[in-house]
């Protein structure tokens, strides 16, 4: 059984989308430790709600903040201190598919990065670029963090259109593995879903 982090380059990269894909190709379970705000329609329930499968299962929160926050801002509003302890493997036997919040410095509480607690998971990392002015500074800020601190790659996923020059010099400057590409979706439903978890079964 595998366990994958998917994180991005940033917010509103495609991360919730892409989580949903993995689990639709993988039959994976899935589980966000973290959700801050949007409690009535969080990233749990989009997934759940674009999966056709049978095999997949929605863990719940570790934590589900009110707020639409960094996670330590949004409970440090809220009065809750995040505590590290507290957040736990789902004890399964599947593979899992760990989305994150924001991206790898997105910090949890004062003293712990999101970036801290990929090692808790034992898990490889999926990581979610988008094309947009910056993306590349942004892609490689993420690579370096990950490779810093030894944190092991799956590869890296490309979330819309392609742009040939910006994701070959990334793939070159990191080393990570091409994994796939997400097609830009006009419609984000479980018909696009399976299409696209077509391309991610062999990973």
């Amino acid at each position: 059984m595998k366990n994958y982090f998917v994180s991005g380059i940033g917010t509103d990269v495609g991360k919730t989308v892409a989580s949903a894909i993995l689990c639709e190709a993988l039959g994976a379970d899935y589980w966000k430790p973290l959700q801050a705000g949007d409690l009535d329609n969080s990233d749990t329930i989009k997934v759940s709600k674009l999966i056709s499968n049978k095999k997949s299962k929605f863990w719940k929160e570790a934590y589900a903040l009110p707020y639409p926050m960094s996670p330590h801002a949004s409970a440090e509003k809220a009065g809750i201190e995040i505590d590290l302890n507290l957040i736990h493997l789902p004890e399964i036997s599947n593979n899992l598919i760990i989305e994150g919040a924001g991206g790898l410095m997105v910090p949890v509480n004062r003293n712990t990065l999101y970036l801290d607690l990929i090692p808790k998971f034992n898990a490889e990392v999926i990581l979610i670029s988008r094309n947009y002015l910056g993306s590349i500074n942004h892609t490689l800020l993420s690579a370096e963090a990950l490779m810093v601190r030894g944190v092991p790659v799956k590869g890296i996923i490309f979330n819309g259109n392609e742009n040939e020059a910006t994701e070959s010099i990334i793939l070159e400057m990191t080393g990570f593995s091409f994994l796939g590409r997400i097609d830009e979706g006009k419609k984000i439903d479980k018909k696009f879903i399976l299409k696209q978890a077509e391309r991610f079964k062999q990973l």
